[in-house]
């Protein structure tokens, strides 16, 4: 093989090796990136209970977002731990806040916040709001928590005599679940219904561009990683065709 040819074919080779090491330099810092950024964001949780199916259901692994109980609101779904609930982590909604009056039902089974119906499209379709009916104005600084699942959710309901009315206070809130990590890997979003109520709803955390950084990263290390052996692949071929082509021309001249 003659030097210009040599040279021809090691010019795909050193340009696959730069994008190959630049993919993979990228892919790595993407992928190291997301995963450090997730850690500090969110607290992974299994949740204990059907409690709030459908919407998550016992032993599901959820993505709580680490936040300040200042930052809770209607329609959240949180994690929280408090004494007169068993001193456990729980998952349970906000469905009010301090100055609330939490009430159930209406004359159409739904709940109402300070007089104004609630839709809550993650129930099940056929369940009322609440089984049972109840009342109770929240005290400033606690949340009314409610389950998904109101037939059989342990929640502010039940613990309507305590003192505090059965609010929990915002200080025992350590997370607010963003998505089902697993085995459903879906997002938990924000009900539309609380978004007209004074306060509105909390802003989505960033699991999705933690996911994109990590996907993107780890498809960037792969595409680095066939890089280098692909060009090979592909010059090695060139390389073949141009010797059988000179020996064709070395007999034909004979």
């Amino acid at each position: 093989m003659s030097e210009k040819t040599v040279r021809a074919a090691r010019g795909p080779g050193r340009l696959a090796g730069v994008l190959s090491g630049l993919a993979v330099a990228v892919g790595c810092v993407l992928f190291l990136g997301g995963f450090a950024w997730g850690a500090f964001v969110y607290q992974p949780y299994t949740v204990p209970t059907d409690s709030m199916s459908p919407t998550v259901a016992s032993g599901d692994r959820v993505l709580a977002q680490r936040i300040d109980g200042a930052e809770v609101r209607r329609g959240d779904v949180v994690v929280f731990t408090d004494t007169a609930w068993g001193n456990v982590p729980m998952v349970k909604r906000v469905v009010g806040v301090g100055g609330d009056t939490v009430a159930c039902c209406d004359k159409d089974s739904r709940l109402t916040i300070n007089g104004t119906p609630v839709e809550e499209p993650y129930l099940r379709s056929d369940e009322v709001a609440s089984p049972s009916e109840f009342s109770a104005t929240v005290p400033e600084g606690k949340l009314f928590l409610l389950g998904d699942e109101r037939m059989g959710s342990q929640d502010s309901r039940v613990h309507l005599q305590d003192a505090g009315h059965g609010a929990v206070p915002r200080s025992a809130v350590h997370g607010r679940v963003d998505a089902v990590a697993w085995p459903l890997g879906s997002l938990v979003e924000r009900p539309r219904a609380f978004a007209a109520l004074p306060g509105g709803v909390s802003e989505p955390g960033p699991v999705l561009p933690v996911t994109a950084s990590v996907a993107v990263g780890a498809l960037l290390i792969l595409v680095g990683a066939a890089l280098p052996p692909l060009a090979r692949l592909f010059t090695g071929r060139r390389g073949s065709g141009g010797r059988s082509g000179a020996r064709e021309q070395a007999r034909a001249d004979a």
